[in-house]
Formats: structure tokens, C-alpha cells, sequence
């Protein structure tokens, strides 16, 4: 590929190509079961986003063996079976190594028609922008870390990371979508810059449209951010414009890095309500239309109220 992009494609037919993708990272909540179930959702979800299906998977572990209880990676890797179940995934083997902190992830083989793989590039004038999961999960962790997280708000930032992007990818495929991305490291704002940089079209985003998990908006206000906002800010700041009026708090939740996000999904204006609603019938309720891909100002990004 002449770009970056999710995954890996490699055609080995006419009609199948093979998507691969691997990702694991340190524990991001303090329960080790949902730890490994969020880690297996975000591993997966680049095959999604590639519009593809995920067929096995790899475990990749590393772990304190001897200065940690066993039953901690026993669950870990219960979280990562039952995910991987629910994605209809086969384990098929894995690798661990001895490590002084912990890590897990995975590798992941999918298939999608050649004809079929959606890209992180793509958008025309006049799309629509979807996003499928609510913004928030970095500044949420960040809150839990500090003991300022309410109950709720950690309860609902794991649920969001533990689901599958499984339901967007059916939603889209019945639909002709023109590019999309999952929401990751790099944030909502990081990740829509990847859709439009050295393209000819732009991207209007209308932040009152972007959804957000109960509490992120309240503890960005108290200045539980984590580092990685700032740095996808500081980064990408060049290629995006933000309304005056706009508080700095609502600016950098956009900004803020996401484990296992939703996924931005371009697709033709006139079809996205009817994306929305098929979202919504599979249960992902917070989907939304949050911008407008425009001819106005290629390769930039404009946020409005």
C-alpha cells in the first residue's frame, strides 16, 4: 500500500485477500479478565475497520511470571478466549515471553474480497462522517488512575472498550461505504486527519454531534487528561481549525487517545440516516453523524459548535 493503514492486505485469489493486524498494550483497567477482553476487542477491530472478517488469532503475552500470581494471566487470557468466542475467532496458538510488565494482545488473520477492502482514504465531497462508539475512554482511565472516576463512568468506559466493532462492520456492509478507520491512539481529531491529509477534500465536524461517555467532558474540566491528548493535539493542531467559542476542554476530548474506539465510517449523505438506524437496530446506540466531508478546504479539518 502507497499508504498507512489499519492492516495489512495481501490478495491470495481473485476473490480473497488476507488481512492481517496484530496490537497488545499494558493493562488499561485494574480487572484482569476485562483487561484481556479489551485487549482482544482492539486487536480485532482493524479487520473490521478493513471492512473484512477475522478468522484466528495469536496470543501475544508477556508476563511476570515469577513475581505475579498465574491466576492473574489465567484470567487475562479467559478475557481474550470468551472475546475472540464472541467474534466467532479461532485461537490457534500464541507466543509469551518473560517480562517485568505485563502485556497482551493479538495477532489476526482475516479474509475480505478483494474488491471489498475499505480504506482509511476514500472520502468524497459530501459525505457524511459516522462515528459507532462514544468518545472518552483515555480521560476516563486517566480519572480511574487518579481515584476520581465515579463508579458509572468506569463501569461504561470498560463496557464501550470491551465491545466489537463486529456490529459496525455488518452495519456497513450493506451499504457503499468510501473510507474508514477505527479510533485508536491518535483520537477522534488524529485519526479523522489520517481520512483527509493529501487528499482534495476536507472535513467539517460539528463537536455538540460527537458523542461522549457520561464524565470525560467533567474530568477533562478538572485536568484528568492524559499525555497522549496533548501530543495527538500538538501533532495534528497544524491540519485543524477550532471554533473560537469552543471550550479547550471539548477541543482536547477530541484529541484524547482511545483503546478499542468506534469506528469513522465515510459514507454518501444521502444514506447515512439509514446507516445510523441500522447501527442502532444492532444495538450500537450511540452511533451519530458528526460532520460533512467538503471541497472547501482540502486536507484540513474545521470544528464548530
Amino acid at each position: 500500500m502507497e499508504r498507512p493503514d489499519d492492516a495489512g492486505v495481501y490478495r491470495i485469489t481473485p476473490d480473497i485477500a488476507l488481512i492481517q493486524t496484530l496490537d497488545f498494550f499494558t493493562p488499561i483497567v485494574d480487572d484482569p479478565y476485562d483487561y484481556g477482553q479489551i485487549a482482544a476487542a482492539n486487536s480485532l477491530s482493524d479487520v473490521y475497520s478493513m471492512g473484512g472478517r477475522p478468522l484466528v488469532a495469536m496470543n501475544i503475552i508477556c508476563f511476570p511470571a515469577y513475581d505475579m500470581d498465574i491466576s492473574i494471566l489465567e484470567e487475562i487470557l479467559r478475557g481474550g478466549s470468551d472475546k475472540m468466542a464472541e467474534a466467532g475467532v479461532l485461537l490457534v496458538g500464541g507466543h509469551s515471553v518473560e517480562d517485568r510488565e505485563i502485556k497482551y494482545g493479538l495477532s489476526v488473520t482475516g479474509v475480505v474480497h478483494p474488491e471489498k477492502v475499505l480504506r482509511n482514504t476514500g472520502a468524497r465531497a459530501g459525505d457524511a462522517l459516522v462515528l459507532t462508539k462514544p468518545l472518552g475512554t483515555g480521560i476516563i482511565a486517566t480519572a480511574v488512575k487518579a481515584g476520581l472516576a465515579s463508579e458509572p463512568a468506569e463501569r461504561r468506559a470498560v463496557e464501550v472498550m470491551k465491545t466489537l466493532n463486529s456490529a459496525g462492520a455488518s452495519a456497513m456492509s450493506a451499504f457503499e461505504v468510501h473510507a474508514c478507520t477505527d479510533v485508536t491512539g491518535f483520537g477522534l481529531l488524529g485519526h479523522a486527519c489520517e481520512m483527509i491529509e493529501k487528499t482534495d477534500v476536507g472535513l467539517r465536524i460539528s463537536a455538540s454531534r460527537v458523542p461522549l461517555i457520561e464524565g470525560a467532558l467533567e474530568y477533562a474540566s478538572m485536568g484528568l487528561i492524559p499525555g497522549g491528548a496533548y501530543r495527538n493535539r500538538d501533532f495534528r493542531s497544524p491540519m485543524v481549525d477550532v471554533d473560537p467559542s469552543l471550550p479547550d476542554d471539548t477541543t482536547v476530548v477530541l484529541f484524547d487517545p482511545q483503546t478499542s474506539g468506534g469506528l469513522l465510517v465515510s459514507v454518501d449523505a444521502r444514506v447515512a440516516e439509514k446507516l445510523i438506524e441500522r447501527l442502532h437496530d444492532l444495538g450500537m446506540w450511540d452511533a451519530s453523524l458528526i460532520g460533512e466531508f467538503t471541497s472547501d478546504h482540502p486536507g484540513r479539518i474545521v470544528v464548530v459548535p
